[in-house]
């Protein structure tokens, strides 16, 4: 039979129980607003029996009461792999879109201040000079408008390669954090482990997930969890954390520590603790953004820009070298540049007003202006960049809309398997409200038991055998 005292114990087992509870609706409660955080649950276990059967006796245990088996992580694995999937997919799509949508701000078209308003402003000051050729005002005009023409050029080619340094930097912040990154993640599962014989390893388990989750936005890393309870994390197939030891993340080329380019494309590689480096291609996430950047957009946009100035270039000074200027002489050229660099270092070359050559003959009175206007129109149909560079600014803007609208067709995405996440883990003070009266409850009522078996045992030991006078 049962111990007489057995139902006291039962009752404190039903307050400590409730207690435990009464804390984790408490800590769920206090940290509804703390990002990373995962809502706990006590699992309770029904004391009874021996689960194996003794061969010389058999247990007489009833209602033994209950205790607290453990704390569980209401998370879903398969979930949160998918969380880390698509997230790395819109860190991916967010970058490159944001750094396009600051080149095509910086290309500024259409606009009064573009490339393009500053070539028509120049066509048609060749045309108001062609109307006054002997006006020193209608030369320094042209001279003025192809300065303007240089420096928008100019202007977008620096904003271009503003934009190379900014991501090259990015790209070497991002290693840097990626390896901080795996360090404290292979720590966190070096904890884990010693933890899991009976610690409580629930907040580590909150940190090891956000930091998967942020290796996953920056190199979309793959992570897969491990029976100590800790995680491994594998970029562009290879191992960046494996327990308790982590590999470095290193860029192989294309960027120089200082963040300058040294000419080839940008590669990674992975040094593990002993062993040759291996290479490694992220797939998603900052860096495969920054890499496409460095390596494709940026640099095609402005391959397509520095052939565009250097045609434009060429075909204005072979018109105005086949004129004479106002002395007579035959033209120079107009505009110079450096062939590695066209579009951020063309310049007006000439620097007297009296050098711009409109005249078709040259001067046959000495010491007299040559007035001739024939060759301001073979120079005004020499401008034939417009609808070449319409073509580039145009494609550009097309391409930029349609990363924008990849990245918001990714963001439903991820914002469904965000909320379907949220729904799981994240903290309902409503529900932990209930949770709370709940437990407290339970744990009145338990209170109320172990009084009621007081109260009998007082009855049992102190008042049995007394007989009435």
């Amino acid at each position: 039979m049962s111990n007489p005292f057995s139902s006291i114990n039962t009752a404190l087992s039903a307050l400590r129980y409730q207690q435990a509870a009464l804390d984790i609706a408490s800590t769920n409660v206090a940290n509804a607003s703390v990002e990373g955080y995962v809502r706990r649950r006590v699992v309770g276990q029904t004391v009874g029996a021996a689960a194996a059967p003794a061969v010389w006796s058999r247990s007489n245990e009833i209602g033994s009461g209950v205790q607290a088996s453990g704390v569980q992580r209401l998370v879903d694995p398969l979930l949160d792999t998918r969380v880390r999937r698509e997230h790395g997919r819109q860190t991916y799509l967010d970058l490159k879109a944001a750094a396009m949508a600051r080149v095509e701000t910086g290309i500024a078209e259409p606009s009064d201040k573009g490339v393009a308003r500053a070539v028509e402003t120049f066509k048609n000051g060749i045309a108001d000079l062609e109307n006054a050729p002997n006006t020193d005002a209608a030369r320094g005009q042209v001279l003025a408008n192809g300065a303007l023409v240089a420096d928008a050029f100019n202007i977008q080619a620096h904003n271009l390669q503003d934009e190379l340094g900014d991501q090259r930097a990015r790209v070497l912040a991002t290693v840097k954090e990626v390896n901080d990154l795996a360090q404290q993640l292979a720590a966190t599962n070096q904890t884990i482990a010693a933890s899991s014989g009976g610690g409580d390893t629930a907040t580590l388990m909150d940190t090891r997930d956000q930091i998967a989750l942020r290796l996953a936005e920056l190199t979309g890393a793959t992570a897969t969890p491990r029976p100590d309870g800790g995680m491994d994390v594998v970029v562009g197939g290879q191992s960046l954390v494996s327990g308790r030891d982590a590999s470095t993340l290193q860029i192989a080329s294309g960027i120089n520590p200082d963040g300058t380019a040294d000419g080839a494309a940008v590669t990674f590689q992975v040094q593990p603790p002993s062993g040759a480096a291996v290479a490694v291609v992220p797939s998603a996430g900052e860096l495969a953004a920054g890499v496409e950047l460095i390596d494709v957009v940026l640099p095609d946009y402005l391959a397509e820009l520095n052939q565009l100035v250097a045609s434009f270039a060429d075909a204005f000074n072979a018109a105005h070298r086949s004129g004479y200027d106002a002395t007579g002489a035959a033209g120079v050229d107009f505009f110079s540049y450096d062939p590695a660099d066209p579009a951020g270092t063309i310049k007006v070359a000439i620097t007297s007003t009296g050098q711009v050559a409109i005249s078709s003959v040259p001067s046959t009175v000495p010491g007299q202006g040559n007035n001739s206007t024939g060759n301001a129109e073979v120079l005004a149909g020499s401008i034939t960049i417009a609808d070449g560079y319409q073509r580039l600014v145009n494609g550009f803007g097309t391409a930029v809309a349609s990363v924008q609208r990849l990245a918001d067709n990714q963001r439903v995405m991820s914002q469904q398997v965000d909320a379907a996440r949220e729904q799981l883990t994240g903290v309902s003070i409503d529900e932990e409200s209930v949770n709370l009266v709940m437990a407290q409850r339970s744990y009145e009522a338990a209170a109320r038991v172990m009084t009621t078996v007081d109260s009998i045992l007082d009855t049992l030991i102190n008042r049995t055998g007394l007989v009435g006078r």
